[in-house]
């Protein structure tokens, strides 16, 4: 295979700066739907389970964008830029509406709509990294993604809550979504579309190396009921190390859906005293059991800000991880299985610490520790499976390895959560979270089944 040409960090940056917007719909997603959820009078109990459109929504749509991009070419289009094109413009309109849903089954509608189309944009991201870097820049490219991704995580993170801090309202009537909350989604939505169009108009993508063997190909494999056997083919012949990696993957993302869908509930009552009033259990037309009810839910608005804020902390930490790993990797190779263990304990420890958290300090130590596992999640498992798999594939098995990320979610919401946390923790507010910290050590502790040398050493 010809050896790729080096690119400079503008041009990795460049290739990689749509990932700005699609961290912008994942961190409000994330920090954010589940006071939506429960605004619209979600219970804890019920949130997991509104979130379960979500990763199904991933686990459909990311093998077939693969098996779809590795199989397109246009000299003016390129490969994966049609799809995450397409994937922005109908995430930036979900993003938009999301917090003007009127109805429960409103927003977890629209959750399904926008995690599909983040995933359409997602996968041929993972992918064009791979198509566009040589072997020995691979751990580089996916570090500066990620860099990217942090800085994303955490301007989008801090929005509910800067623009409170310059009069934009977070309290609204009972079943209305704050008005801040309302913006952020809206300005969210508008970045999310403009840092993909910024990748799409300066990079160029790389032709098939035969393009004629590339359009043969392609003709004798047409058909939906070829395409849909190349997909169950390619799922029974993935590489051992590909399964390893599941396995880590496995608990790294049941941790981190646990955090996304549970941390508002969990740490506003844990750590802030302010769980969400029960509206029922008040008569609003009495005048001071409105009031009463208002000011109550005005101490769990506020609390859900500062932890959506807090969460905004893991962003940083997983930028700075990443901008440590980036100017690394440009001289030196790093043992990938140790750094991912490592990254994954200590994230592990960052959620266990939640125990003892009192105020929003204590919780931006967490996340802090949250955001190396994140960083580290978010690149190397990566730079291990594309040194492992045959490059004409990358796409189609890129989006297998997202069932690795979408069953544990799957799992997580049909209950798992909810099971798992009563089992080892019982009822406390905060058990969610220690089950997610244990997840992460488990998954650290899994890096030692990788053996693979081409995958461990960069």
């Amino acid at each position: 295979m010809k050896k790729k040409p080096t690119l400079g960090f503008w041009e990795v940056w460049n290739m990689s700066f749509g990932f700005l917007g699609i961290q912008f719909g994942f961190a409000l997603q994330g920090g954010f739907m589940s006071r939506i959820f429960q605004t619209l009078g979600a219970s804890p109990e019920d949130i997991p389970g509104l979130w379960l459109a979500a990763p199904i929504a991933g686990l459909v749509v990311q093998p077939i964008i693969g098996y779809m991009s590795d199989r397109t070419w246009s000299s003016r289009f390129g490969r994966r830029k049609p799809y995450f094109l397409l994937g922005a413009i109908f995430a930036s309109i979900a993003l938009i509406y999301m917090p003007h849903s009127p109805y429960l089954w409103v927003a977890a509608g629209t959750l399904l709509v926008l995690d599909a189309s983040i995933n359409i944009s997602m996968e041929p991201f993972r992918a064009l990294v791979a198509d566009k870097l040589d072997d020995t820049q691979r751990s580089y490219g996916f570090m500066v993604q990620t860099l990217v991704i942090g800085i994303g995580t955490w301007i989008a993170s801090q929005l509910p809550w800067l623009l409170n801090q310059i009069g934009v309202s977070n309290t609204a009537s009972e079943s209305v979504i704050p008005l801040n909350v309302k913006v952020a989604f809206a300005i969210g939505g508008i970045i999310f579309l403009l840092s993909i169009l910024y990748t799409v108009f300066t990079t160029k993508e790389y032709p098939p190396e035969d393009l004629q063997a590339f359009n043969n190909h392609k003709k004798e494999t047409a058909g939906f009921g070829k395409g849909i056997y190349a997909i169950v083919n390619d799922i029974r012949s993935m590489p051992l190390t590909m399964k390893k990696l599941g396995l880590i993957q496995f608990f790294s993302w049941f941790a981190f859906f646990t955090m996304w869908s549970m941390s508002t509930p969990a740490l506003s009552e844990h750590v802030f005293q302010a769980p969400k009033p029960d509206a029922a259990m008040y008569e609003m037309t009495i005048q001071n059991e409105l009031e009463t009810y208002q000011k109550l839910d005005g101490l769990y608005n506020d609390a859900a800000d500062q932890i959506g804020s807090s969460m905004g902390i893991y962003g940083l930490s997983s930028m700075l991880f990443a901008l440590l790993f980036t100017l690394i990797t440009r001289k030196i190779s790093i043992n990938r299985r140790m750094v991912h263990m490592i990254s994954l304990i200590l994230g592990g420890i960052g959620f266990l610490y939640m125990y003892y958290a009192s105020d929003y300090k204590d919780l931006n130590v967490s996340f802090a520790f949250i955001g190396i596992a994140w960083g580290s999640i978010l690149s190397l498992p990566y730079a291990m499976l594309s040194s492992s798999i045959e490059a004409e594939k990358m796409g189609i098995f890129m989006g297998l390895f997202n069932m690795f990320i979408v069953i544990p979610q799957i799992v997580a919401s049909l209950g798992g959560i909810n099971f798992f946390t009563d089992l080892l923790f019982g009822s406390k507010a905060i058990g969610p979270m220690l089950l997610a910290g244990s997840c992460l050590i488990i998954s650290g502790l899994c890096n030692l089944i990788i053996t693979n040398k081409k995958a461990i050493m960069d």
